[in-house]
């Protein structure tokens, strides 16, 4: 089980469709609500999502209070107007989090979560407790089946950060989350920020942004956005730990280009749901069957929704094995892909605030990906630092490192 979470290291719940409903309105136009108990992710939801118009990104659509256990902190599940890679509209649905002490211009900060899956079995504002400090699937004391929470959050909230955690699109909200497109994951950060400057909680206009593995690679995406996606926020700077961009995992050696070499293999989870997530970010230019074979797409088509990370692998890897190939031996549309790409991955602009890379030992999840980071972005004439924490694996940086990346933060407002 652990490879399933190696990004290629050998080569390099749950709101279901079934929306939540609303109570009375309570201030912007957006409602408050008491969550019902989480439901089983529905296995007919709908892999695309309705067209949104007459909205703009940063719209508060509702928010309702949850339970805390964090000290000092108040807590709120929104729902809120975002946009993709594409400029697309959507519903995103997260966290603010907020100190109870009244205050003003308050420090802000946008977390971008790493890999849990690719629809609302992968949402995590729906775990239990889902304010506290990240707990990971492979942590001893861990009982969901997800990466929850946020890094050090007792910090942020002691130096009295307003924090914003989005799900990203798909993961809670209708259609299916965009695995891997990190301009779309950092957009939903981005106007997440927005959304928490108008629920009267002091957060300030300057944005400081930290995030892990997927969300690595859209933490540097979040400071090379549009002028436009920022509009009032001024973002000061950016933590990416032990990133993954998109552009790193397609092109790796085990990457889509290299599955059709031996397609009676399974491919790595991780690369099946970032071509699901492209795909879904691109429906008119690519396909599913471009890469997967009919017994791959049933996969994909079908369990998306309803299992998280591990489970997809393993039941990727299981068929795989009993029924045949789940990869195309020979894909096609490769120039449309690469164009998805490279339009999709973070570390391709330069970056408008300076970016501090948190590096682990490489076991997990290879050097060669988290050092490009630090090559390209000095390439683009970005600001980079790094620092690495050899003691500590993929999973254990996170919590290492979050004290770091605050005083990093707090150096910069």
């Amino acid at each position: 089980m652990m490879q399933r979470r190696a990004f290629l290291a050998a080569a390099g719940a749950l709101a279901a469709a079934t929306q939540i409903p609303f109570a009375k309105a309570k201030g912007n136009g957006a409602t408050s609500a008491v969550c019902n108990p989480p439901v089983v992710p529905s296995s007919t939801k709908s892999r695309f999502a309705p067209l949104i118009s007459g909205k703009t990104p940063g719209t508060l659509l509702s928010r309702e209070d949850i339970a805390v256990s964090i000290s000092g902190a108040r807590a709120w599940r929104v729902r809120y107007i975002s946009k993709d890679v594409n400029g697309v509209l959507h519903e995103v649905s997260g966290l603010v989090i907020a100190p109870t002490a009244p205050g003003k211009n308050r420090k802000l900060l946008t977390w971008c979560h790493g890999t849990t899956g690719l629809g609302d079995a992968a949402c995590p504002s729906a775990q239990p407790d889902p304010v506290r400090d990240l707990i990971t699937y492979f942590d001893a004391t861990s009982t969901q089946q997800i990466d929850y929470g946020v890094p050090g959050l007792q910090g942020w909230i002691n130096d009295g950060y307003v924090i914003c955690a989005t799900d990203y699109q798909g993961q809670g909200t209708p259609g299916q989350h965009q695995y891997e497109v990190n301009r779309t994951q950092a957009r939903d950060a981005t106007y997440l920020a927005h959304v928490a400057r108008q629920m009267g909680v002091g957060a300030g206009p300057k944005l400081g942004c930290a995030g892990w593995s997927q969300g690595g690679g859209a933490a540097a995406a979040v400071a090379e956005l549009d002028a436009a996606d920022y509009g009032e926020l001024k973002l000061i700077g950016s933590v990416s730990m032990s990133p993954v961009t998109t552009a790193d995992l397609f092109d790796s050696t085990g990457g889509p280009s290299a599955l059709g070499s031996d397609p009676s293999k399974p491919p790595e989870v991780h690369v099946a749901m970032m071509l699901a997530g492209l795909q879904i970010a691109n429906p008119s230019t690519l396909k599913l069957s471009d890469f997967f074979t009919p017994l791959g797409v049933s996969i994909i088509e079908t369990a998306w929704n309803i299992q998280p990370v591990h489970h997809i692998g393993d039941t990727i890897e299981r068929l795989c094995l009993l029924k045949g190939p789940v990869m195309q031996a020979k894909p096609t549309n490769l120039a449309a892909w690469k164009s998805a790409v490279a339009a999709a991955s973070g570390a391709t602009r330069k970056a408008v605030a300076p970016l501090l890379l948190c590096m682990d030992n490489g076991v997990l999840n290879p050097l060669a990906y988290q050092q490009g980071l630090a090559t390209r972005v000095k390439a683009l004439g970005g600001s980079i630092e790094t620092k690495s924490y050899p003691n500590d694996d993929h999973f254990s940086l996170p919590n290492s490192c979050a004290s770091d990346a605050r005083q990093w933060l707090n150096g910069l407002y």
